[in-house]
């Protein structure tokens, strides 16, 4: 799988963490091992741009995805097809906003960000009751499934000062 990530801002963001989430998407939907991903982070008035343009919609948003070959999951017998999957933007100062009123932190907003637009690249969108519950207990679930597997932070242990 060949996952690429530029970050185009001055916001220090894991692009590591990124593309080992986003593997493991892609990995998990059975997606073709050759498939093609890039991640672009970029600042509020590049991705205002993108909005009003493909969107027509005023402002900076958090997350666009711009599928290229239409790939859809594969299943655990047969993965998809090969081919370009497409491009992911992320604005990590939305983001951050969002994390804040979220109550988690920008990377965790990021990660839930990043799963959302691979979700749409294959296909799956929310704009129906229906769609809307599979696409987000899907990402939910995939969301979930790939924090658990990060290593747990080490024991913190206060040791007394001598004498005590």
């Amino acid at each position: 799988m060949s996952i690429e990530a530029a970050n185009e801002t001055d916001v220090e963001v894991d692009l590591d963490e990124l593309i080992e989430c986003a593997g493991y998407v892609l990995a998990e939907l059975h997606v073709h091992p050759d498939a093609d991903l890039f991640v672009r982070i970029v600042d509020e008035a590049a991705m205002e741009t993108l909005h009003v343009q493909w969107m027509d919609l005023p402002g900076p948003t958090d997350v666009m995805s711009f599928p290229m070959d239409e790939l859809r999951p594969g299943r655990p017998d047969q993965v998809s097809e090969e081919g370009i999957l497409g491009d992911l933007v992320l604005c990590p100062t939305v983001a951050a906003k969002q994390a804040r009123e979220a109550g988690h932190t920008t990377d965790e907003e990021l990660l839930l960000l990043t799963v959302h637009g691979i979700l749409h690249l294959l296909g799956f969108d929310h704009a129906e009751p229906q769609e809307r519950k599979e696409m987000f207990d899907l990402q939910r679930t995939l969301l979930l499934t790939f924090l658990a597997r990060r290593p747990a932070a080490p024991a913190v242990r206060i040791t007394p000062p001598s004498g005590e």
